[in-house]
């Protein structure tokens, strides 16, 4: 009987449990807890009872077979502080209906038509660049990108908000371990600094999101976008009804954050990698100067060929992946690998450590695209790799973003080289997302051009 075998984990004796090292560096918490204890890890945070699950076939069984077992964990409940009831954070009938209004706007034919604004962003980000200057490539991606879900998803011009997002986002970022205290909830009613900065934070995204909004609803007018399907549509399924402004609030803050914030993150990584792997770096050039002949933009129609860049990209979210790990709690009792997991338990699913298992990556520090090949990937089991989810929960955006982040990639590195700046660390720092830690990534530009 599976609840006869006891689950393997670390001893604790003190209250806390192993809150402490969870806190500290979850990811080499994580990785630790993987290699010493094997598929199915128990641990104790704080009064919770945390279950890691370390294989492919558990994380599918998680997120496609018996997703209706759980429901979002801790993480998600509490990024409704910043991000309401949207996409990311609803849960069951009222999810599916948010899924549905909004899921035109990333069919692959509305994607495609989004690709030239991308290209267009970038060739603007390309000339204001300098050979042999030095800049911090996290904010240049994260400006970026901003403005391109800006532009495509809700037809606004939010480059001049940029800085205050950025600002504001990273505001939240840092303020999230505090959130994910146990007996948080209690602290939020305390005037606490803590609270007072991540109150400002949001009152200023609120402030841009509102603000978009408003001028919309004035115009009054169908733009084709996401937000004019959000504004007019109507629930066919159930009373007719549209969403409220605090509805669309939810819906647009949680795609305008999460649709930047990750590709940022994925290209920031992109050039870190490469500036260290100039292997990998002479096959992307030598790739774009193949497709894209005479230093021209990239189009949606070059995609099919730019394949190295796509690999690049992959192998990037494999080692850096944005969503770092996937929470759900259990409502019901279920059972993996023998183990029983009760109900009420958090479980826990890493890309991060699954995705540098080295069952399934060999030598799996190593930088090498080469692992994208159609046959590598056929060869690896489903659910080894997920930087996108899985299920009926799975990234709405993915398509979005995989267009973005290789045009965007393309789009850069025909012009550019980079390298990283001298004495200069870069850390993952495992939040909502996984981005470099202070300081950005620094990295000197090259120019490619005669």
């Amino acid at each position: 009987m599976a609840a006869a075998l006891e689950v393997p984990g670390p001893k604790t004796f003190w209250p806390g449990g192993h809150l402490f090292y969870f806190r500290r560096d979850p990811l080499k918490f994580f990785t630790r807890l993987a290699r010493e204890y094997g598929d199915v890890v128990q641990f104790r945070a704080g009064p919770q009872r945390v279950f890691l699950l370390n294989h492919p076939d558990y994380v599918r069984d998680l997120l496609v077979t018996h997703h209706g077992r759980f429901h979002k964990g801790r993480a998600l409940q509490r990024a409704k502080r910043l991000l309401g009831t949207g996409l990311l954070t609803s849960e069951g009938e009222f999810h599916r209906r948010q899924r549905r209004l909004a899921q035109p706007a990333f069919h692959r034919q509305r994607v495609n038509s989004y690709a030239r604004v991308m290209t267009e962003f970038a060739s603007e980000t390309s000339a204001r660049w300098r050979d042999q200057q030095t800049l911090d490539i996290s904010e240049e991606m994260s400006r970026l990108t901003l403005s391109i879900v800006g532009k495509t998803l809700f037809d606004a011009d939010v480059g001049r908000d940029a800085d205050e997002v950025g600002a504001a986002l990273t505001e939240v970022m840092n303020l999230f371990n505090y959130l994910m205290l146990p007996f948080s909830e209690l602290l939020e009613k305390l005037p606490l600094p803590p609270q007072r900065r991540f109150r400002r934070a949001r009152a200023r995204l609120d402030r841009i999101i509102y603000r978009i909004i408003e001028e919309r609803r004035r115009g009054g007018r169908d733009r084709g976008d996401l937000l004019s399907m959000l504004l007019f549509a109507v629930d066919e399924e159930g009373d007719r009804s549209r969403m409220s402004d605090e509805q669309l609030r939810d819906e647009v803050m949680t795609i305008f954050l999460a649709g930047h914030e990750t590709t940022a993150n994925a290209l920031t990584w992109a050039w870190y990698l490469l500036a260290q792997n100039p292997e990998a770096e002479k096959k992307l050039h030598a790739e774009l100067d193949r497709v894209l002949e005479g230093g021209r933009l990239p189009t949606v129609e070059d995609l099919p060929a730019l394949r190295y860049a796509e690999m690049v990209v992959a192998e990037t979210m494999r080692l850096y992946p944005p969503a770092w790990a996937i929470g759900r709690l259990a409502i019901e009792d279920h059972e993996a690998g023998g183990y029983l997991i009760p109900r009420g338990s958090l479980v826990l699913v890493s890309q991060y450590v699954m995705h540098r298992d080295p069952r399934f990556f060999p030598d799996p520090e190593r930088f090498r695209p080469e692992r994208w090949t159609p046959e590598a990937k056929e060869a690896r089991p489903q659910f080894s790799y997920f930087p996108f989810g899985g299920g009926v929960r799975r990234c709405i955006g993915e398509g979005f973003a995989w267009t973005e982040g290789v045009l965007l990639l393309a789009a850069l590195a025909r012009r550019w080289a980079m390298r990283l700046a001298p004495g200069h660390a870069v850390e993952p720092q495992p939040r909502i997302t996984l981005r470099p830690g202070k300081g950005g990534v620094l990295v000197r530009l090259k120019s490619r051009e005669p």
